[in-house]
């Protein structure tokens, strides 16, 4: 039976302010905290699968009107854990050093990444797991991880948004759903393999663009000019991070 029949709305007990901030006040970023924290904690106690939207709700103290305005979809929650890694890599505006190779840098934006993504691993690890049994959220979700791999390009100092932006963010996608199973099982206290596989994959991803740009003439992650006002990014395999699209 339903434990809200009898009330306007109950809220977990655990979840910060309840209901205020949700409906009035703490703006978008706050919601997406709220709800990646309680979705990932869920998911790490009791499975993805097993992890319902309105329980979502509940356990972030969000009503279910606001809820379903940002979150209609279990994709749009995985998001909000991908929103929570990008802004905190985008908060950090420090200006592109023209010193640094565009592999060194995205080295050290997605390493960045990945230390915003490691409150939520014990939950990535479920997503990734049971996200395969749900194909069109991570359908769904692979629109927003394409996204999120082209800001962490730009971030970067990596244009994407010219032509041929579209296949760096493949191949960033790429090199994080691999990368992204090393780091659910990374248990050194440095990330020290999650760093080495990033290397390894962005210099593996670094020779493939030389190759293809003396094939088409398209430029490569180190070749690629700096954009005029940030980077862009690849993206590639079905997001994996929340999930097995690259979940995160």
């Amino acid at each position: 039976m339903d434990d809200t029949a009898n009330t306007r709305w109950k809220t977990d007990p655990e979840a910060p302010d309840a209901v205020g901030n949700a409906a009035g006040g703490g703006g978008a970023d706050d919601l997406d905290q709220r709800v990646a924290a309680a979705a990932m904690r869920l998911a790490a106690g009791q499975g993805w699968r097993n992890t319902g939207l309105l329980a979502i709700a509940r356990a972030a103290g969000v009503p279910p009107d606001v809820f379903y305005r940002r979150f209609p979809d279990r994709s749009d929650v995985l998001a909000a854990v991908s929103r929570v890694a990008d802004t905190a890599v985008l908060a950090d505006d420090a200006p592109v050093s023209p010193d640094e190779s565009a592999r060194d840098r995205l080295f050290d934006v997605m390493m960045r990444r990945y230390d915003a993504l490691l409150p939520y691993r014990d939950g990535l690890r479920s997503v990734v797991r049971d996200l395969r049994r749900e194909p069109l959220t991570a359908l769904a979700f692979s629109r927003h991880f394409g996204r999120s791999m082209a800001w962490m390009l730009r971030a970067a100092g990596v244009e994407a948004d010219r032509t041929g932006g579209a296949l760096l963010v493949a191949g960033l996608g790429a090199v994080q759903a691999r990368v992204m199973r090393v780091f659910l099982e990374d248990d050194s206290a440095d990330l020290s393999r999650t760093m080495a596989a990033l290397d390894s994959e962005l210099r593996r991803a670094e020779r493939w663009a030389g190759a293809l740009r003396r094939r088409s003439g398209r430029a490569s992650f180190s070749e690629s000019q700096t954009a005029p006002q940030g980077a862009g990014e690849p993206a590639g395999e079905p997001a994996r991070e929340p999930g097995s699209a690259s979940t995160g």
